[in-house]
């Protein structure tokens, strides 16, 4: 699909990142580790377990929101890399006060640890292997996964502004889509192969709603628009017959009344009309010639009693 037609990212697959992962084992051994082998009402215990816990949780959150606000998922992740920060700090603490060793980055253990984590990523794991551990050796353990965190929240930052500069902001993204949107619209094409939408352009003429489609009722030439009068079944029409003002209907050519049909008595052209100059010759005309030579009769009398002349 698109990247017109689809401007959310289908975020929400924090479950694939393996820093949350990471993040996810850092919480399960700080928990252990606070409770363990902090005092009882030490506030250092929900600072610890709660700075854990935000490292996750930004990300998780960061992740989703993105599908909306890039802006949004930039800082909720670098507030979660910052949250880890602060756990580190407190495991360093936790060494420095109590005399402790914080083992060096080059020291075997540290290299072998390393290698480990970068192994196992299940929390499960973690909480299996650290309950036979001291807590030097937890607290380097956890330093060492947040240093790995670390590492791998800075590259997911790094490819999140990568995509911010390539894409723009979602506000970018949505203009850009409902752009492209119209354009296809305006053109008549569908946003996708599945999708067949009718045209919203008025001035598209495949649209109803345009008066100089067929289709649509109020056209004059619809043949179901009641003002068409060429419609039979439309009251208006003269030639509708069920037309209660068929006959008297002035315009309709059939009407008797209509001085342009020809049964009009009064239509000059009605052979009946007696000032039709046509019916001179007409034998049922009262004043025809052929009917006044009849009643005079071949000895030149007018044919008459004179009861029923005509004159």
């Amino acid at each position: 699909m698109s990247t017109e037609d689809e401007f959310l990212t289908p975020n929400g697959q924090y479950q694939n990142l393996k820093v949350y992962d990471v993040g996810r084992c850092i919480y399960a051994i700080t928990y252990y580790f606070a409770h363990k082998y902090l005092k009882p009402g030490d506030r250092t215990i929900d600072q610890m377990v709660m700075a854990a816990r935000s490292g996750v949780q930004n990300i998780v959150e960061g992740n989703v929101d993105g599908a909306t606000s890039r802006e949004t998922e930039l800082k909720l992740t670098n507030v979660a890399r910052g949250s880890m920060h602060e756990l580190l700090c407190d495991y360093r603490d936790y060494l420095m006060l109590r005399q402790l060793e914080q083992w060096d980055v080059n020291s075997e253990k540290a290299k072998q640890t390393r290698r480990v984590c970068q192994q196992h990523n299940d929390p499960a794991y973690y909480q299996e292997a650290i309950k036979t551990r001291s807590d030097e050796t937890i607290a380097n353990i956890a330093i060492t996964l947040i240093s790995q965190f670390d590492v791998m929240i800075a590259g997911l930052l790094k490819h999140l502004k990568a995509e911010f500069l390539k894409h723009g902001g979602a506000r970018e993204e949505m203009t850009r889509a409902r752009l492209e949107y119209r354009r296809r619209q305006e053109q008549g094409e569908p946003r996708n192969r599945s999708e067949r939408r009718e045209p919203s352009n008025q001035s598209n003429p495949s649209y109803r709603s345009n008066p100089s489609n067929p289709s649509n009722p109020n056209n004059p030439s619809n043949p179901n628009n009641p003002n068409n009068r060429s419609n039979q079944s439309n009251p208006n029409n003269p030639n509708n017959r069920s037309n209660p003002n068929y006959r008297s209907n002035p315009n309709n050519p059939n009407n008797r009344s209509n001085p342009s049909n020809p049964s009009n008595p009064s239509n000059p052209s009605n052979p009946s009309n007696p000032s039709n100059r046509s019916n001179q010759s007409n034998p049922n005309y009262p004043n025809s010639r052929s009917e006044r030579s009849e009643r005079s009769g071949s000895d030149g009398s007018d044919g008459s009693d004179g009861s029923d002349n005509l004159r």
